[in-house]
């Protein structure tokens, strides 16, 4: 149990590597509430990217100067016209097994990173089936159905060792970090020697959560080649979604060779990068965090993210406990939120309604929650939420990085204000 004293000396030290990116940091006294925390980071946040702005100026999408060498904090950047050829030079946001060779390729959101990753697979493997679990993120089921007709989805029942079985086409598996915590466990439970490519969702893992280490180590006993991908506004930005980046890293390790002498992950992330120049999705280094890469921030980082899933257990036994009928899914592999029904089914505009109204009424009752489609901030955030495996609306509650009672407290709010108004509108 953390106290609102040590919180907020933490939330101190989080505000302090943001100012010290600055060149001419500020003279900040420590916060004395969870809305001074939240509007001092943003602010620092916003003058950072502004600071970058001014001190790279030459650094433009030409890359018309020669004098040009942008940079955010440890990231250096090298590219030409449009960044197509874009190179990174800078920590990784992942903590993978020593002697481990990778490669990243960033881009412009975490969706851009796995639709370049997607269509160039029609050129290194052709036809392949996409094995996915259930409660796989929606928008990627909704690329590869309406963009991608060289992929057929494959929705695996539990246990889904059988949809891993090698067949006629070359098999993909599509690991999603959102996932339900059953599902995610019994993939990993199953033979994967069938399986010609794991390509890994880990957005809702830290990036050196030991679920990513554990799957990577999965994939290596059964030679799979890996491909993680990954939005960074979530949980790398500590809290103040610092830009839009995404990013594929191939990891070479695999002997399932489609070409001779060369790796297929090296060949998928050769074509992959030719997508994204194609496509016009690759990173602004504008987006890429200067306070990422040191040990301050890792601590710091490792330190929010168990808040949040200590909040996040909690969450799930109280909801369970005073919302069982109303309840969706209380145990996404991640932690990170939960899903409330109503007693009457939702559609997209009434469960976006619900979570505007519940925002509304609690903020105004001085609770630190907001209405906003996203998760890993200092404030709850509730939004509508669309299971694609279902088709059912719900309304989604990230869990947020708060002291352990004021949690306890707003997790009380939500699920009274919760059945209350799902009473009147049952009457």
């Amino acid at each position: 149990m953390e106290t609102s004293e040590a919180y907020l000396d933490r939330k101190h030290r989080e505000i302090g590597l943001l100012n010290d990116c600055l060149r001419s940091p500020l003279h900040l006294a420590r916060p004395q509430s969870v809305d001074e925390v939240v509007v001092s980071k943003f602010q620092l946040a916003a003058a950072l990217r502004a600071e970058h702005a001014l001190q790279d100026w030459r650094a433009t999408e030409t890359a018309w100067s020669h004098a040009a060498s942008p940079s955010s904090g440890p990231f250096v950047f090298s590219y030409d016209y449009q960044r197509a050829d874009l190179k990174v030079s800078g920590p990784s946001f992942y903590e993978l097994e020593r002697g481990c060779r990778s490669e990243a390729i960033y881009t412009a959101s975490g969706m851009a990173a796995i639709s370049a990753l997607l269509l160039a697979s029609a050129r290194i493997i052709g036809k392949a089936d996409v094995v996915v679990l259930p409660g796989t993120y929606g928008e990627t089921l909704e690329l590869i159905e309406s963009l991608v007709p060289h992929l057929r989805l494959v929705t695996a029942s539990l246990p889904p060792g059988e949809a891993f079985a090698a067949a006629a086409l070359p098999c993909f598996l599509l690991l999603d970090s959102c996932a339900p915590a059953g599902a995610f466990e019994a993939a990993l439970r199953c033979d994967g020697s069938g399986l010609d490519l794991l390509i890994f969702d880990t957005t809702c893992f830290a990036g050196r959560s030991g679920r990513i280490r554990r799957v990577l180590r999965w994939a290596a006993r059964w030679d799979i080649a890996v491909v993680l991908v990954r939005s960074h506004n979530k949980l790398d930005s500590l809290g103040v979604e610092y830009g839009r980046l995404g990013s594929a890293v191939f990891v070479h390790w695999s002997r399932k060779d489609l070409k001779a002498g060369q790796l297929l992950s090296e060949s998928l992330a050769a074509e992959t990068r030719n997508a994204v120049r194609l496509l016009g999705g690759a990173a602004l280094p504008a987006h890429f965090p200067p306070f990422v890469g040191s040990a301050a921030y890792w601590a710091l980082t490792k330190r929010r993210v168990a808040a949040i899933l200590r909040n996040g257990r909690h969450t799930a036994r109280y909801f369970a406990a005073e919302l069982a009928s109303l309840s969706a899914e209380l145990h996404f592999t991640h932690g990170l939120y939960v899903t409330l029904r109503g007693r009457r089914a939702l559609d997209e505009a009434t469960a976006r309604q619900a979570a505007d109204d519940m925002s509304r009424e609690l903020s105004g009752k001085g609770f630190p929650i907001r209405h906003a489609g996203s998760f890993g901030f200092d404030f709850a955030a509730t939004e509508w939420f669309h299971d694609a495996t279902t088709d059912r609306y719900s309304v989604r509650v990230a869990v947020p990085d708060l002291p352990t009672e004021l949690w306890k407290d707003l997790a009380a709010a939500i699920a009274e204000w919760w059945a209350r108004h799902q009473g009147d509108a049952e009457g």
